[in-house]
């Protein structure tokens, strides 16, 4: 019997995916959510403007999108102050990685990055034969010096580094990073995923600076700007860097549609603040949520809160359970110590209403399941 010949890398990789889609779960309960707070879009939904340029383009749509992405990639040009050859777009940070693997790590290469930090970069490393090596949190914070420091020892092509983080929230300021950017050891490339830093307070991001060829930045369109059903990002780095996606990218993989919405939501920088705005109410009161349920809400610079539970992963495990029993969609970390956490996307006031009403519910269920939820 004839059978597709693997490549041996792939027919070794372990049959997993870094996430389950809340779908999925739906699928397999029969059940809607009545919160979905697991995934960390923006509840609060895109610009009024961007649905409506969408529904414009949506007439076009038997048309490929523009394979240059011009009138977006000039777009954000001119809002950072750079030149559109310093910017790719993809589609989102997650593919705009597997492609920047793709042209770095050669099997066998080594990657650095935080044990417990973003799994989709892990995914895409070991889908390319790459060998990660793992620097623990310090404090609930990524730790850039022992990052530096095992870049080095180990000759890495890439250290991943996200600032603001995920899953703790944490993040460090503009100048702890720009420290980091000039201690980027040679042959290495900084990987600055900044996915959450429209959440961030001023003074997270440091100024760009497209011609720094030690570091390649990483923004996206599905966070604030609420366009995760897009599949919209983009990079920042030399214009010899970007040139190099265009060797191996997906020319037409960004589609009419989310070209017109991407660049409508960008230029609807009022919607941006008045999500920054709702977003701030929301974390507040997350924060309250907790503290009212003994619990524990880290600092946050993104669009989700960490709650600590206060004790093991097992329990938060169970809490994790418990809420998605009651139809409330939640994530958690999963490393330790991480893993003593669960991470609440900052919702809507209904979508905040739902989780007060059940997280008693769900504590007491595992108080009385001995962790195990339900």
């Amino acid at each position: 019997m004839t059978h597709p010949r693997y490549t041996d890398l792939v027919a070794g990789l372990p049959a997993t995916v870094p996430f389950v889609g809340p779908e999925a779960h739906t699928r397999a309960s029969g059940r809607a959510f009545r919160a979905r707070l697991g995934a960390n879009e923006s509840v609060f939904g895109p610009s009024p403007k961007a649905i409506a340029a969408m529904q414009a383009a949506a007439a076009d749509a038997w048309m490929y999108g523009d394979s240059e992405s011009h009138d977006l990639r000039h777009a954000l040009a001119a809002h950072h102050g750079i030149a559109p050859e310093n910017i790719i777009v993809g589609e989102g940070i997650d593919g705009l990685l597997g492609n920047l693997v793709r042209m770095l790590v050669a099997p066998g290469d080594a990657v650095v990055t935080s044990d417990g930090a973003y799994p989709t970069f892990n995914f895409h490393v070991a889908g390319f034969g790459g060998v990660l090596h793992k620097v623990p949190y310090r404090d609930d914070h990524e730790d850039p010096a022992a990052l530096l420091e095992r870049a080095e020892a180990v000759g890495a092509k890439l250290l991943y580094f996200c600032n603001p983080d995920n899953p703790m929230g944490s993040w460090h300021s503009a100048r702890i990073v720009q420290r980091m950017i000039r201690a980027v050891p040679e042959g290495t490339l900084l990987v600055l995923d900044e996915a959450y830093i429209d959440a961030a307070p001023e003074g997270t991001a440091p100024l760009i600076d497209p011609l720094d060829d030690r570091v390649i930045r990483m923004r996206t369109f599905s966070k604030l700007y609420g366009l995760a059903g897009l599949r919209v990002g983009y990079a920042i780095a030399p214009a010899p860097v970007i040139a190099m996606f265009d060797r191996i990218r997906n020319h037409f993989g960004i589609g009419r549609i989310v070209q017109a919405g991407a660049l409508a939501a960008l230029k609807d920088q009022d919607w941006l603040r008045h999500v920054q705005d709702e977003l701030s109410v929301a974390r507040a009161r997350l924060a309250e949520i907790a503290a009212d349920n003994g619990l524990h809400a880290l600092p946050s610079a993104t669009n989700f809160i960490t709650i600590d539970c206060g004790r093991d992963g097992d329990f938060a495990r169970g809490v994790v359970k418990a809420l998605m029993a009651r139809d409330v969609f939640v994530r958690m970390p999963f490393v330790v110590p991480h893993d003593r956490c669960i991470r609440v996307t900052a919702g809507r006031p209904v979508d905040l209403d739902v989780l007060a009403a059940v997280l008693p519910e769900a504590l007491l269920s595992v108080a009385n399941t001995g962790g195990r939820g339900g």
